[in-house]
């Protein structure tokens, strides 16, 4: 079976239609979001409700939470705070229970899905092999699907060391039976590694491939709507960067 893995949408809708687009024209067999559906971006509501009757796994992210009120949002640099609290007052009743009831953890065909890290679900930056190692030995999983750094990237263990390859957009990697797999998602609606197309995986679970796809959207579009709403300026303007 094949499945769109997205992450850190970030309410960021023209980059979620754009995302949905393209996965469904790969033959997907269904969704699978990592969490932050909210937080930067300027449509949370309609990036929720757009997503929550596809996907078979829903994970609630550390934005998502401090949206509910449910992490301290003064943990969060002031423009993701300014963010938090003005998304805290767009959500609609159904979207609040809907992200009131995702978990930061869940399995699903093997996989081991998390929004930031397998020791810390919610909140730990796995930017590099020695935090990608410590997480190896910290939890049991064959296979990690993870995003929250907006970076796509592979980390696999061969039972001494850990090794880190990029995800290069068309280019399956293939998942193998003799190492651990950590494979960050990338971001839907926030990417930060230099790429400002929306990224998301796609992954074969016949095949043990995982593939990073690339997706242009109107970056513009979206610029002008969080000018509008008053979101701060450094937010929008890094989305035509991808930082």
């Amino acid at each position: 079976m094949r499945y769109a893995v997205l992450s850190d949408v970030h309410a960021n809708l023209e980059a979620l239609e754009a995302v949905l687009q393209d996965a469904q024209q790969q033959a997907v067999a269904g969704f699978l979001c990592l969490g932050d559906f909210v937080g930067y971006g300027p449509d949370p509501d309609a990036c929720v409700e757009r997503l929550r009757c596809l996907l078979s796994v829903g994970l609630v992210g550390n934005h998502d939470l401090a949206a509910l009120g449910r992490l301290d949002a003064r943990r969060f640099n002031l423009f993701a705070r300014a963010a938090v609290e003005w998304t805290q007052a767009q959500l609609s009743g159904p979207v609040r229970a809907y992200l009131e009831r995702l978990q930061p953890r869940e399995t699903f065909e093997g996989f081991l899905l998390v929004h930031a890290s397998p020791r810390d679900p919610v909140e730990e930056y796995i930017l590099d092999w020695e935090t990608a190692e410590d997480n190896f030995r910290a939890a049991e999983f064959q296979v990690c699907l993870f995003g929250h750094t907006h970076v796509p990237v592979h980390f696999a263990h061969d039972g001494v060391r850990t090794h880190v390859f990029p995800l290069f957009p068309g280019a399956p990697r293939r998942l193998k039976p003799n190492f651990r797999h950590l494979v960050n998602v990338g971001s839907v609606g926030q990417p930060r590694d230099g790429d400002p197309r929306a990224a998301y995986v796609i992954v074969d679970t016949q095949a043990a491939t995982v593939e990073l796809r690339r997706v242009e959207y109107p970056i513009e579009a979206v610029q002008a709507k969080m000018q509008a709403r008053g979101l701060p300026r450094p937010l929008w303007e890094r989305l035509s960067e991808g930082r």
